[in-house]
């Protein structure tokens, strides 16, 4: 992929980077920057997400992404990829802002992601020379960069000590609202989340909540459970949208066997109305 290089001064998305501390005066980047201005969302969190906050990413990315919001991430490992990957899933458009050089893509696990970007008409953005070898440091650097793209930041899960916090720190400098998501008081990865909230962050529960900010003016409608083919599939899409998501509680709630339970959630997972969150956990998609 070729590497290109913009002067954010000279593009109608990147311009708000002028109004950031220590702005960039260029960018490389790899793919195709967005020409205009649209409502932008910035997704980060922990590189080591929990089944939950895999759940919520996927679904606050893809729901945000389904209504014309960019979305963007650092496409670092955990909830930056799951971030890309559901705006994607969701036909929408995702940009990157990398802590390396382009040419030294990190972490090179998500290389398959990052020419699924480019090839879906997004961009991966790096204000460091080619060849620069990710550093710590860089990906500090580059998180003001990631908030200072977007309108608002949201944060799905994060631990207490995490670069999620440096990103939270910038959106405040910046005057970007902050959107958290609540999560369990006993998880390490929630920690970071909970204090945000206690000092003032937005706690969000629904991705609705997100599009009243961005989307002012929205014009919603009604949102309708999909049936199963049979009485079955369609009690188990029941539980799962009202928050059951293991599969032995579907078991219990459905007083089904196992196996007719197994083929139940096959079939809908195959007709898309389900996915798997692995470990026997399921959601809506």
């Amino acid at each position: 992929m070729k590497i290109n290089e913009i002067s954010p001064q000279n593009n109608e998305f990147l311009q708000v980077l002028g109004s950031i501390a220590n702005p960039p005066k260029r960018l490389y980047y790899l793919g195709t920057p967005p020409t205009i201005r649209r409502p932008s969302l910035a997704v980060v969190g922990t590189r080591k997400p929990t089944a939950y906050g895999r759940e919520i990413t996927t679904r606050f990315a893809e729901e945000t992404a389904s209504q014309g919001v960019a979305i963007v991430s650092g496409l670092a490992l955990g909830v930056d990829a799951l971030a890309h990957q559901a705006a994607l899933s969701a036909g929408g458009l995702t940009v990157a802002v990398l802590g390396s050089g382009l040419a030294e893509l990190y972490p090179a696990t998500n290389k398959r992601l990052a020419a699924d970007i480019v090839a879906s008409g997004g961009a991966i953005f790096s204000e460091y020379e080619p060849h620069e070898k990710a550093r710590s440091h860089y990906f500090l650097e580059r998180n003001r960069i990631v908030s200072g793209l977007a309108d608002a930041i949201l944060i799905t899960e994060a631990a207490v000590r995490s670069g999620t916090m440096s990103t939270a720190a910038h959106a405040l400098e910046q005057g970007k609202e902050v959107f958290v998501v609540p999560g369990n008081i006993t998880s390490p990865m929630s920690v970071g989340c909970n204090q945000l909230i206690k000092q003032g962050a937005t706690p969000v529960t629904h991705p609705s909540e997100i599009f009243d900010f961005l989307l002012p003016g929205r014009i919603t409608e009604q949102a309708v459970l999909p049936l199963g083919n049979t009485p079955l599939e369609t009690a188990v899409i029941k539980h799962i949208a009202a928050g059951v998501r293991d599969g032995e509680e579907l078991q219990r709630k459905t007083s089904e066997s196992a196996t007719n339970l197994s083929m139940a959630l096959t079939m809908l997972e195959l007709n898309g109305i389900i996915r798997s969150l692995g470990a026997n956990q399921w959601t809506l998609r």
